[in-house]
C-alpha cells in the first residue's frame, strides 16, 4: 500500500513539474513574443511608479495581453526595479520582452511633450508641441512669445512635467543681441550673461536643453560649434577666394546670410561680392547699413532713408571699401559654404526679382532694367 501510494505520489510530482516546465515554456513564448498592439503609443512612466502600475496601464491600451506575464519576465531578467521615469513610444507588434528594455533602458524620452524655443530674426516663438505616436508627427498644443506674452497654462503644466524635452532652435541670420535677448525668456534655464558674444560667432542650429542649465553654456557651445565651422569652411576654401582670412570670411558669409534667404542662391550672391571685391568695388548692400543703423539690436522695421545711405558708418558699405569690421548677424554653414566656395560667374549687380530672389547681371545696363522691372513689381504692389 505504501509502495503504491509512493508510486502514485511521485506520478503526481512528475506531472507537475512536466506542467509547470510547459508553463514557464509558455510564459518565456509569450513574453517574447509579437505582441498585440496595432498602432504605437507613448507610454509615460512617473517618476516614482512601479512596474506593477505600468504593466496595468499597458493592458489598458491594448500593448501586453498579460501584465502579470511582463512582471514575471521582468523579474526573471532582474530589470523590474530599473524604471526609469520618462515619455517612450512604443511600437506596434513590440513584445513585452522589447517593452521592458525601452521602459528600463533609460537616456532621452522618446515622444512625449516638447517645448522649442524658436529664435528668429523678428520674434521669438515657444511652441509646445506633443509626438502624435500614430502618424510621429508632432501636434501643436500651444505658441506665445515668452519675450512679451504670457505663458499659457498648458505651457505651465509642461515645464513642470519631469519628462517634458527642451530645445532651441537658432535660426541663420540671427544677431547675439537678440540671442541673449531670447535666452533670458527662456525661463527653464539659468543664470546670467555678463557680455553679448561677439557678432557672428554663434552657430544657429537646434541645441538640446536640460532644465536648469547655464545659459553661458549653452551659448558656449553655439561659439564652439561656430569655431568649427568656420575652421572647416576656410580649410576648404577655393584658390581665388576674395577674403585673406578667416574672420573676414565669416564677416562675408554674414552679408550673404541677411541678403538672401533661397539656398540655391547663396552661391550667386557669393561671387556677386567676391567680384567686386577684387575690382575694389563697394559692396554697396542694404543689410550693412542697417546694422550699422540698429547694431543688431533689433529690427529696423522700415525702409533706408537716402540719409542713411550717404551717413559714413563702419558698416555702411555705399561709403567704406570693402568689407565691414565685423559681421552683421549670425551666419549658417551654408553661408560659411558659399563665402569659401562662391559660384564662378561675371556678375556685379543683384536686385529683387518679385518672386523672392533676385534678378543677377553683369553691366549696369542690364542692372537699371532690372531695377525698373523691381519698380514696376512694387509700384503694383502698393496700388493694390
Amino acid at each position: 500500500m505504501w509502495r503504491s501510494l509512493a508510486s502514485n505520489m511521485l506520478t503526481i510530482l512528475m506531472v507537475g513539474l512536466f506542467l509547470m516546465a510547459g508553463i514557464v515554456l509558455w510564459g518565456q513564448t509569450q513574453y517574447k513574443a509579437e505582441g498585440p498592439l496595432a498602432e504605437a503609443i507613448c507610454v509615460r512612466v512617473e517618476r516614482g511608479t512601479n512596474l506593477s502600475r505600468v504593466s496595468r496601464s499597458l493592458e489598458d491600451q491594448g500593448a501586453v495581453t498579460s501584465g502579470a506575464i511582463l512582471r514575471i519576465g521582468a523579474d526573471y531578467t532582474e530589470k523590474a526595479s530599473q524604471l526609469k521615469a520618462g515619455s517612450y513610444l512604443v511600437s506596434p507588434g513590440a513584445s513585452m520582452e522589447e517593452i521592458v528594455d525601452v521602459i528600463t533602458r533609460g537616456g532621452a524620452s522618446t515622444c512625449g511633450t516638447e517645448i522649442v524655443y524658436r529664435v528668429g530674426v523678428t520674434r521669438v516663438i515657444a511652441e509646445v508641441r506633443e509626438l502624435d505616436p500614430a502618424t510621429n508627427r508632432f501636434v501643436e498644443r500651444a505658441e506665445f512669445n515668452p519675450v512679451t506674452d504670457e505663458a499659457p497654462e498648458v505651457y505651465t503644466e509642461k515645464v513642470a512635467e519631469q519628462d517634458t524635452r527642451f530645445r532651441i532652435a537658432l535660426a541663420e541670420g540671427v544677431t547675439s543681441w537678440q540671442v541673449v535677448e531670447a535666452l533670458k525668456a527662456v525661463d527653464v534655464m539659468t543664470g546670467g550673461v555678463e557680455d553679448i558674444p561677439a557678432e557672428g560667432t554663434l552657430a544657429p542650429d537646434s541645441y538640446e536643453i536640460a532644465r536648469g542649465d547655464a545659459r553661458a553654456d549653452l551659448l558656449g557651445d553655439m561659439q564652439a560649434l561656430q569655431l568649427l565651422r568656420v575652421k572647416a569652411a576656410w580649410e576648404s576654401r577655393s584658390e581665388d577666394v576674395a577674403v585673406s582670412s578667416p574672420e573676414e570670411l565669416l564677416i562675408l558669409a554674414s552679408i550673404i546670410e541677411k541678403e538672401t534667404g533661397i539656398a540655391e542662391e547663396r552661391g550667386l550672391v557669393a561671387s556677386v561680392f567676391s567680384n567686386r571685391l577684387r575690382r575694389g568695388m563697394r559692396l554697396q548692400t542694404d543689410p550693412t547699413v542697417i546694422y550699422g543703423i540698429t547694431e543688431g539690436r533689433g529690427v529696423l522695421g522700415r525702409g533706408l532713408r537716402q540719409s542713411e545711405l550717404r551717413r559714413a558708418t563702419a558698416w555702411n558699405t555705399y561709403v567704406i571699401l570693402g568689407l565691414p569690421p565685423t559681421p552683421i548677424a549670425n551666419p549658417g554653414e551654408a553661408s560659411l559654404e558659399a563665402a569659401a566656395n562662391p559660384d564662378s560667374s561675371a556678375f556685379i549687380f543683384f536686385v529683387a526679382d518679385g518672386t523672392g530672389g533676385h534678378a543677377f547681371a553683369e553691366t549696369l545696363e542690364a542692372h537699371n532694367r532690372n531695377v525698373a522691372k523691381w519698380r514696376e513689381i512694387e509700384a503694383e504692389r502698393n496700388s493694390n
